[in-house]
């Protein structure tokens, strides 16, 4: 048995754990669970501590349980929120479970006949049979309005700071959540729930239901909630979050966002993203400080967990597409990308149409880069470029008796231009 808690701190994954957990858990295989709210039909790279924490526990010999919460989804989680979020239907829900349970069996296996195989379950399985009066009358009684009040989660909802106030439904869900925890206490002799440090409360109602109704012991744990050196939300781009979801967030997008990540942010990350050993980890930093120019750190970082979430083909896409700009590249590498990612990687470059007729009857390049995008001021200046063998075509540099036709688009509607290293333009074909 693997010590987990051990593995966790020097992470830096530990934030708080219930006082004997450690204990617990060297003493024989145990069960334990995180919960993941279906409110969408992918993860996002918000989930990945908590799907992190179950695979080491795993891998340190324990049974994982991966909780998507159909019935906590209907109702919101207050904590961490200023507003109530919307209520998703049924189907919508066991749409988005499925999709989920993909994703994370990139991770954990479910197929598995090991003693710790993982295990996918939904809480409203057990929650849809239950009525109103049930729960009140055999869950609500044991925990007091008081202990429920004295949450984080609801005196910062409650304070005279907060837009507004908290439905009933939102201020129940600690009850919702910690009911979870007893039933697979009781089913699956689950003795432990992980989560973010935000959820510490919702957590500790699950112990105090285990102890009051079951007369059992269970424990918490949880970990930090995941900062950026500079301030900003980790996980989020100027695009919105980072999903899983390769339609959602492409790979060569999802590589460029560990890529790009600060050295300090890096150091962390890599230790809480991947499965790399301590002794990696530590070789691997010194020599990043020694060069730090290298990012080292940020290119091991990017293709460990690009191929962990995506594939090693994904990953081996995504670097090619990011010497399109950066490298060597040629027309052929150009040719090879799929629209998402040619759009991607020239996010923000400017952009001109050209109607399809004109590109099949074919256009001088003069015309091309002056009259029908406007890349260059005048025909003068076009051909004073093209003398200077500065302009090129999907990566390749072009004469001034260059005609650009249908031959030449990239995936039958986009062409590169390009003026000098780093000075490009799109023409999308309409």
């Amino acid at each position: 048995m693997k010590n987990f808690i051990e593995e966790v701190t020097w992470r830096g994954m530990l934030h708080d754990v219930m006082p004997g957990t450690e204990e617990h858990l060297m003493e024989q295989m145990r069960v334990a669970y995180v919960g993941i709210d279906p409110t969408a039909d992918s993860l996002h790279i918000g989930h990945l501590v908590g799907v992190m924490l179950l695979k080491h526990f795993q891998l340190s010999g324990h049974k994982p349980l991966a909780l998507v919460g159909g019935a906590t989804g209907m109702i919101g989680d207050p904590s961490g929120k200023s507003n109530e979020r919307n209520l998703l239907d049924e189907a919508t829900l066991r749409h988005n479970q499925e999709a989920i349970k993909g994703q994370l069996s990139r991770f954990l296996d479910f197929t598995s006949d090991a003693p710790n195989a993982s295990e996918l379950v939904n809480n409203y399985d057990w929650m849809k049979n239950f009525s109103f009066l049930d729960f009140i009358r055999d869950i609500g009684k044991h925990i007091t309005v008081n202990y429920m009040m004295s949450k984080d989660s609801v005196k910062k909802r409650l304070s005279s700071e907060a837009a507004e106030g908290m439905s009933f439904t939102e201020f129940t869900y600690q009850l919702v959540q910690g009911y979870d925890f007893l039933h697979l206490y009781k089913n699956k002799n689950c003795t432990l729930q992980m989560g973010g440090s935000d959820q510490w409360g919702n957590i500790t109602t699950g112990t105090e239901l285990v102890r009051r109704i079951a007369g059992g012991k269970a424990y918490a744990l949880t970990c930090p909630l995941i900062t950026k050196a500079d301030g900003t939300k980790f996980g989020k781009s100027e695009g919105g979050n980072i999903w899983l979801d390769s339609v959602r967030t492409s790979p060569y997008k999802f590589y460029q966002y560990w890529l790009n990540t600060s050295d300090v942010d890096a150091e962390k990350y890599i230790k809480i993203f991947t499965f790399l050993s301590k002794e990696e980890i530590e070789v691997l930093t010194e020599k990043h400080r020694e060069a730090p120019h290298l990012r080292l750190l940020q290119k091991r970082l990017a293709e460990e967990i690009t191929v962990m979430v995506h594939s090693a083909e994904d990953l081996e896409n995504a670097i090619k597409a990011s010497n399109i700009l950066f490298g060597n590249s040629t027309s052929d590498d150009l040719k090879q990308l799929d629209e998402v990612t040619f759009l991607d990687v020239f996010d923000g470059v400017p952009q001109a149409e050209i109607s399809r007729n004109e590109i099949e009857a074919g256009i001088n390049i003069v015309d091309v880069l002056n009259e029908n995008t406007g890349f260059m001021k005048s025909n003068g200046e076009a051909r004073r470029a093209l003398t200077a063998n500065s302009i090129s075509v999907n990566k390749e540099k072009v004469a001034e008796n260059f005609v650009l036709s249908s031959k030449d688009l990239i995936n039958n509607q986009f062409v590169l231009l390009q003026s000098g290293k780093k000075n490009y333009f799109v023409v999308r074909v309409v």
